[in-house]
C-alpha cells in the first residue's frame, strides 16, 4: 500500500498545528496525501480573536502559497477545534468531542518550547497535557496511530542516546499532582533539586511526558518520536522557510542585524541539526508504519531519534562562519552593525566581548534614539538574549551523540517510487553552504518581512558600517590598551 493511499479518508487530530513543526505537517499532509478525511487542529482561542480567524490565518502564511496555488479544494479538511493543552480534557467542548471520536491518527506536537519557564506551567502544558489526550484518546476506538513528539534532548545526562526509554527523573503522577497543588513561585524553589538538577524546566517536563506515554504502550498504537533541532526546510515546500529565531536561524539573524557579537559556547562540538521538512516526513511515515500494521503489546515502545549529526556533522564554529561569510553577501536590510563577532569557550574574552560590543553598544545606540525621540529597545533586548542563551548554555558546551538506526529504517519503509515525496535520507546528507545561503534567504522572507536579496542600499550601508567598526575597533582597544598601560605604570614603576 502507497503511502498516500493509507491516509486516504483518515482523520487526523493535531495539537501544536499553530507551532513550527505542526504548520508544516499539516501542509505536507494536505498537498501530499491530499485524499486523507479531515485534520482536526486544536487552537486556543484568544481573546477577541476567534478560532476561524486563527486558522484562516495559518492558512494564509507564505508556507501555504504552493498548497493554495496547486491543491486549494484541500485547505477545507482543516477543521479548527477550540481548546488549551494546559487545560483539563484539553478544554474541548462535548460536540468537538463527538466530533472527534472518528479520529485515526494523533500527532501530539503541542509543548512549551520555552527552556526558562516556571517549572508549573511546563509540567501543565508538557507532562500533564501529554496524559489529557491519552486520556481523550483512549476513547477513540478507531485510532490506529498516536504519534507523541518528544525531543533528542529529554535525556540531558545521557550523551549517547539510545532509541529506548530511560529510567524517569521523577514519578510523573506525582509531579502533576504537585504542579496541580502548587503555586508557581512554591515549586521554582525546589525546581532544581526536584528535577535532579536538569539543564530545565523543558527537558525535565518533556522526558516525564515520555513516561506517560511509555504507560500506556499495551492500550494505544502509540510511539514516540524525537527530533532533534529543528531548523529551516531544506527543500518544501520552500528551501528556506522557518517561522521562528529558536535554533541557529535565530542566531544568524542576530549575528546579521548586528546585535550578537559574541557568545560562550563550544566551536568544536558537533550540533545536531534537522531541516523541518524531514521532521515532517519522518512524522508521515512513522504514522504509515502503524498504518500497514498495528504494533505488538507487551513489547517495548518505539522511539525514534530524528537525528542526522552522524549522517550531516557540522560544528557550531563552522555554522558561524558559513552565516559570516554570506550575511555579508547578502544582508539583511534592518542592519544596525556590521555582522560579526564570534564563539568562544574562553569566558574572560567573552566577557570582554559583551560589555564591548553588546552593552556598550546597546547604550550608544538607545541614546541616538531617545535624542531623536524614538523608542529605545536595544539595551532592553540585549538583556532577552542573553537570559535566553543561559537557559541553553548546556547545549552550547556538550556534544550528545544520537542513535537513529529506527529513524533511518523508516526511510526503508518507503515505497520505491514514492521516495521523491516521502523519503527523507536523500536529504539527510546536507550541503550546508547551501543550506545556509537558502536559510538567510529565508529569513529575510518569512521572519523579517524583507525581500530575499539584498537592496542596493543595503550593500551600501554594510560598506559603511566595515569603515566605522574599524574605528570604533580601533578606539576602544586603544583605549583599554592605554588603561592597561597606566596600570602597568603605577604598579611597576
Amino acid at each position: 500500500m502507497s503511502i498516500a493511499a493509507a491516509f486516504k479518508d483518515q482523520e487526523i487530530f493535531v495539537t501544536g498545528g499553530t507551532g513550527f513543526v505542526g504548520k508544516a505537517l499539516i501542509e505536507k499532509l494536505l498537498r501530499s496525501c491530499y485524499t486523507l478525511g479531515k485534520i482536526y487542529v486544536l487552537i486556543r482561542p484568544k481573546k477577541g480573536v476567534a478560532i476561524e480567524q486563527r486558522l484562516e490565518a495559518l492558512l494564509n502564511c507564505k508556507l501555504y502559497e504552493r498548497l493554495r496555488r496547486e491543491q486549494p479544494q484541500t485547505l477545507a479538511k482543516v477543521v479548527p477545534i477550540a481548546g488549551d493543552v494546559m487545560q483539563l480534557g484539553l478544554g474541548i467542548s462535548e460536540p468537538d468531542l463527538a466530533r472527534l471520536r472518528n479520529v485515526n491518527i494523533v500527532y501530539h506536537s503541542a509543548a512549551s518550547v520555552r527552556f526558562d519557564d516556571p517549572l508549573r506551567s511546563a509540567i501543565l502544558m508538557n507532562t500533564r497535557g501529554t496524559h489529557e489526550l491519552i486520556k481523550l484518546a483512549l476513547q477513540w476506538k478507531k485510532l490506529k496511530a498516536f504519534v507523541h513528539v518528544s525531543t533528542t534532548y529529554s535525556n540531558p545526562t545521557e550523551l549517547e542516546v539510545e532509541e529506548r526509554i530511560y529510567p524517569p527523573y521523577a514519578d510523573w503522577r506525582t509531579t502533576i499532582k504537585l504542579a496541580e497543588t502548587y503555586d508557581e513561585e512554591t515549586l521554582d524553589v525546589f525546581n532544581l533539586k526536584y528535577s535532579s538538577f536538569q539543564p530545565n524546566t523543558y527537558t525535565f517536563t518533556k522526558s516525564l511526558a515520555e513516561h506517560v506515554a511509555n504507560d500506556y504502550k499495551d492500550q494505544l498504537p502509540i510511539l514516540i518520536y524525537r527530533p532533534s533541532i529543528v531548523i529551516s526546510t531544506i527543500e518544501e515546500p520552500v528551501p528556506g522557510w522557518a517561522d521562528n529565531f529558536n535554533g541557529p536561524t535565530g542566531m544568524l539573524v542576530a549575528c546579521g542585524v548586528g546585535i550578537l557579537r559574541s557568545q560562550n559556547c563550544d566551536p568544536y562540538i558537533v550540533a545536531d541539526f534537522v531541516p523541518a521538512d524531514v521532521v515532517v516526513r519522518g512524522l508521515i511515515i512513522a504514522a504509515y508504519k502503524y498504518l500497514k500494521q498495528a504494533p505488538a503489546k507487551g513489547k517495548p515502545i518505539d522511539v525514534v531519534n530524528c537525528a542526522t549529526a552522524n549522517i550531516s556533522p557540522i560544528t557550531m564554529g563552522q555554522v558561524i562562519d558559513i552565516g559570516k561569510r554570506y550575511i555579508r553577501q547578502n544582508p539583511f536590510e534592518q542592519t544596525l552593525w556590521l555582522p560579526g563577532g564570534g564563539i568562544t569557550l574562553c569566558p574572560v574574552l567573552h566577557f570582554v566581548r559583551f560589555i564591548t560590543m553588546h552593552i556598550m553598544m546597546a547604550i550608544v545606540v538607545d541614546t541616538l534614539l531617545r535624542l531623536t525621540n524614538e523608542k529605545p529597545f536595544l539595551l532592553k533586548l540585549q538583556r532577552r538574549i542573553f537570559a535566553a542563551f543561559r537557559a541553553v548554555q548546556v547545549f552550547a558546551t556538550t556534544e550528545w551523540h544520537f542513535d537513529n538506526e529506527n529513524f533511518k529504517a523508516l526511510h526503508a519503509v518507503v515505497p520505491e517510487n514514492e521516495i521523491a515525496v516521502f523519503g527523507f535520507l536523500q536529504h539527510s546528507n546536507i550541503n550546508y553552504v547551501d543550506f545556509f545561503q537558502n536559510g538567510i534567504r529565508g529569513a529575510k522572507e518569512f521572519l523579517m518581512n524583507e525581500s530575499p536579496e539584498s537592496s542596493s542600499k543595503a550593500r551600501l550601508r554594510i560598506k559603511i558600517f566595515y569603515v566605522l567598526d574599524y574605528l570604533c575597533r580601533a578606539i576602544v582597544y586603544g583605549f583599554l590598551i592605554r588603561l592597561i598601560y597606566r596600570f602597568a605604570v603605577r604598579l611597576f614603576f
